[in-house]
């Protein structure tokens, strides 16, 4: 089984809240961005954060907005081994340089998990800032948008 491997970080010099997920999913790999499932929460769940609808732009103006309100991506693990799209499913991981990143961003406030398996992954490779673990966003996760919601519009407070 061959590696998959991550997209670059989305991030300029306003970043404020990094947003680390995993590892990009089969969808996301096959259409090339971030959060590609059309059942994934991750566009609904920031909308209200960055009062933009998401998911009615193309992906492009969808980073640019998350940008624009000071929001950047990336993900924790650089590459690894997974059969399906299943964080459970992740082995022979290789981390991403989080820190290295993180020192780049002079205006970032918060680092903020997309997920279990995101926070456990990162957590040794986040110093100096502040960090969050929020609900997954992935259809996967058994609990509802609904309850995810408050966890993810406590990021505005960072913006």
């Amino acid at each position: 089984m061959s590696r998959k491997a991550s997209f670059p970080p989305v991030v300029d010099m306003s970043t404020r809240v990094l947003i680390l997920g995993s590892l990009p999913g089969d969808a996301s790999l096959a259409a090339g961005r971030y959060y590609a499932h059309p059942q994934n929460q991750f566009w609904r769940l920031l909308s209200p954060v960055v009062g933009v609808d998401l998911p009615a732009l193309d992906y492009p103006e969808r980073l640019v907005a998350l940008q624009a309100a000071g929001i950047g991506l990336w993900d924790v693990v650089q590459s690894a081994i997974r059969p399906g799209s299943s964080d459970a499913a992740i082995s022979n991981a290789t981390a991403n340089d989080v820190a290295a990143l993180i020192a780049t961003l002079p205006a970032l406030r918060l680092v903020a998990f997309n997920g279990g398996t995101a926070a456990k992954a990162g957590r040794g490779l986040v110093r100096g800032v502040e960090t969050m673990v929020l609900p997954s966003s992935s259809p996967l996760h058994t609990v509802g948008i609904a309850e995810k919601k408050p966890a993810w519009d406590a990021i505005g407070a960072h913006l």
